[in-house]
């Protein structure tokens, strides 16, 4: 198996040394039968656990075309648009179709260099927002020197992202030459940075004081992944674009999107190349519809599930005698450990994965992102697992 898929099989990334025939709730299984702990959850796809029944069944049983032209008219289109701003943050009302986060981000660039007429942007340093040529260009600068031509005029800021760092953005956006600001409002793949509360209201209140269109990249924090349906609402902040993916189908189905106000949609409607061959495909579709149904109707249980489990993963992490002290990061379900080291992370992933626990590392990070159904057994013994690893 291995040497066919070396052999015709390219990869861009990490490689786990693993075969999966398997993957049911939080357990996934490899070809020899062996059952996995799945703390890592598809980098936040599996949000409400592999193979959900309530999702499946509904796939299964929506009467869909095979496929819709995108210059059509489709029923489902126009009901997930609907469902998406309903349950968005802000003023948030008008869905465009993607068919995963790095093509939201791409269209959420040019949305906003359209609307405001201007070329750069800012992000943060150590972000990733995807593969892409523009995602790339607002990404980690560290990842970026194999790729000579990405855009020009993308500035970064630097963590701690805390109130000192609010005259540096001004500095920048005072110059009214940025298109935009584009962040995760908590950003996972550093380990899961918290930004301060008074940098994200300065961070708004200085977009609009510029004019500057504010994006947040909820790819990944979006649909419960923190504690609340976005990220964006643990703030005091108003988004001018969000972007949707991962759990937005809770790995059912490939899918994305990108919302914005209705005053920037009515500037580009009509003027700008969104055109996407699979996005939003009827199975998509039904999946999303499904899952953000299910989402609502259990939304009670649901999240109270995830504040327990993330209080317990708080407690028990913490008693855990690692090399180092490390820093917990935590924020609803997703869990970072900083082990400042990051060398030692990935032996400890390494280890983890030999005992049967799914994780994945961001730099000296371990980063967890369990689905928010998991029981509180199962994040026990996930956390035992992880005992033997240290």
């Amino acid at each position: 198996m291995k040497e066919n898929a070396e052999k015709y099989f390219g990869r861009g990334n990490e490689s786990f040394d693993l075969e999966i025939v398997k993957a049911e709730g939080s357990f996934v299984y490899d070809a020899s039968g062996k059952r996995y702990i799945d703390f890592l959850g598809g980098a936040g796809v599996g949000s409400l656990g592999w193979d959900h029944p309530k999702i499946e069944e509904a796939i299964r049983h929506q009467q869909r075309p095979t496929y819709v032209y995108p210059n059509f008219h489709y029923k489902g289109w126009n009901e997930l648009a609907e469902l998406l701003a309903g349950i968005t943050p802000g003023k948030l009302e008008k869905s465009f179709r993607m068919t995963g986060g790095s093509e939201a981000v791409e269209a959420a660039l040019e949305m906003a260099m359209m609307y405001t007429g201007r070329k750069k942007i800012v992000s943060m340093e150590g972000s990733y927002h995807g593969n892409t040529l523009g995602a790339l260009s607002i990404g980690a600068t560290s990842k970026q020197e194999n790729f000579p031509n990405l855009l020009s005029g993308c500035e970064k800021i630097e963590p701690p992202l805390n109130e000192d760092r609010l005259e540096e953005v001004e500095k920048m956006l005072s110059t009214e030459e940025f298109s935009a600001v584009i962040m995760e409002p908590i950003i996972i793949n550093l380990g899961v940075v918290i930004p301060e509360a008074e940098f994200m209201a300065g961070l708004d209140r200085l977009c609009k004081k510029y004019g500057t269109v504010l994006i947040m990249d909820e790819a990944i924090t979006g649909f419960g992944r923190t504690g609340k349906m976005f990220a964006t609402e643990h703030y005091d902040i108003e988004p001018d674009i969000l972007c949707m993916a991962k759990a937005i189908t809770a790995g059912h189905a490939g899918m994305g999107a990108v919302i914005t106000t209705r005053e920037i949609a009515s500037k580009i409607e009509g003027k700008i190349g969104l055109y996407s061959s699979y996005g939003w495909h009827p199975l998509s579709v039904d999946a999303s519809i499904a899952t953000i149904n299910y989402l609502q109707e259990n939304r009670k249980g649901i999240f109270e599930n995830i504040r327990q489990l993330s209080s317990l993963f708080q407690k028990e992490l913490a008693k855990l005698n690692f090399r180092n002290k490390p820093e917990l990061r935590i924020k609803g379900l997703a869990i970072g450990i900083d082990l400042h080291d990051a060398d030692y992370a990935s032996k400890v992933k390494a280890k983890a994965l030999k005992e049967g626990l799914l994780m994945n590392t961001e730099g000296s990070a371990l980063l967890f992102l369990p689905n928010f159904l998991m029981k509180e057994q199962t994040a026990r013994e996930g956390i035992e697992l992880l005992k033997k690893c240290i």
